[in-house]
């Protein structure tokens, strides 16, 4: 699927001392880095207010609502550009005027769409998020087959996974389109893929493929096919998953934070404490935009942490889940992260 290094690279602790390099910085031969490549959903997010959600034939007053760019894959990109990542996404729009809006509204935010699969007589991904004042939300989703990617889809994008320094895979995709999409990516890219695979028959060639897992806490389960309570229960999934193929693996671990992991060594980051938590629904978007930028950046596996878990706490104090990032203040806040003051 992808060509890894010869393995002697990765022998007694590699990804600390060869990727990493001798004190766990990445190591790159150019400063200037090819384009991310994002494969994953591309939607229209319908964001709805409320004080609560009706009883059953009942109504409610919508305080608020927002209609944007939406979807996983669409997320991340959106939250890679504004952290100042030339990024591409690699998705299904329906030929209508919704994807006609949603392609305008991912190119408003400087993401290359030339990749991006117009499918004829068909509808765009919708996601209704409905939030209510405490805080909680419910997820409607409207994900027709003809919204995701086929292995067809993915082969007008040859050249940019050919070209990319990373490539990112959201899993919820079908294992086939995924996987054509790993035959095209290029030896040496690193490949972070976010989710469990649904097809269980493909997970090990998945895994194996990837450089990078992140998983929030319900997918670590259903991998791991145990539950994962605390945070001992986290290391031992991460060490097992380590040995499967990726590098580095970040699962979340309920409200105490994100286990980051790589070989022989894990640290628990915790979440930034926010009293303003509005909607937690774009939080796993901006993490992984935020991994993204900062090991693109060369930063070491905790600091990385740092800057992804600072991406995603300034993600939930606003209705849906697009992220709003700024680069100087997810720098400030994981800075204050590491200082033990957030």
């Amino acid at each position: 699927i992808r060509a890894r290094p010869h393995p002697s690279e990765f022998s007694s602790g590699a990804f600390a001392r060869n990727r990493l390099g001798r004190r766990g910085r990445m190591l790159h031969v150019t400063k200037r880095r090819p384009p991310v490549v994002v494969v994953g959903q591309i939607a229209r997010d319908l964001v709805l207010v409320v004080d609560d959600v009706p009883v059953p034939s009942g109504s409610a007053a919508v305080r608020e609502r927002r209609e944007l760019l939406g979807g996983k894959g669409a997320n991340i990109a959106v939250g890679l550009s504004q952290l100042g990542v030339p990024v591409a996404v690699v998705g299904v729009v329906g030929d209508d005027q919704v994807g006609e809006d949603l392609l305008a509204s991912c190119t408003q935010d400087g993401i290359d769409i030339s990749a991006v699969a117009r499918r004829p007589n068909a509808e765009s991904a919708l996601m209704v998020d409905v939030v209510t004042a405490d805080g909680h939300w419910r997820y409607l989703e409207s994900v027709p087959s003809s919204a995701l990617l086929t292995p067809s889809d993915v082969e007008p994008a040859a050249a940019l996974l050919g070209k990319a320094s990373t490539v990112i895979l959201q899993l919820q995709q079908p294992a086939g389109a995924i996987l054509a999409a790993l035959d095209h990516v290029r030896p040496g890219a690193r490949v972070i893929m976010d989710g469990v695979p649904e097809d269980e028959q493909t997970r090990p060639q998945l895994l194996a493929a990837a450089t990078v897992l992140r998983l929030d806490a319900r997918e670590a389960e259903i991998l791991a096919d145990q539950a994962i309570p605390n945070e001992s229960a986290a290391r031992t999934v991460a060490q097992n998953l380590l040995g499967r193929g990726p590098e580095l693996v970040v699962i979340a671990v309920g409200t105490a934070g994100n286990l980051v992991a790589w070989s022989g060594d894990a640290t628990l980051l915790p979440l930034v404490e926010t009293a303003d938590v509005v909607d937690t629904t774009g939080s796993g978007d901006a993490f992984v935009a935020g991994l993204t930028w900062a090991l693109d950046r060369d930063e070491d596996p905790v600091r990385a942490g740092q800057l992804a878990t600072a991406a995603a706490g300034l993600t939930v104090s606003h209705p849906g889940g697009r992220p709003s990032l700024i680069p100087a203040r997810v720098d400030e806040l994981a800075a204050a992260l590491a200082g033990g003051c957030a």
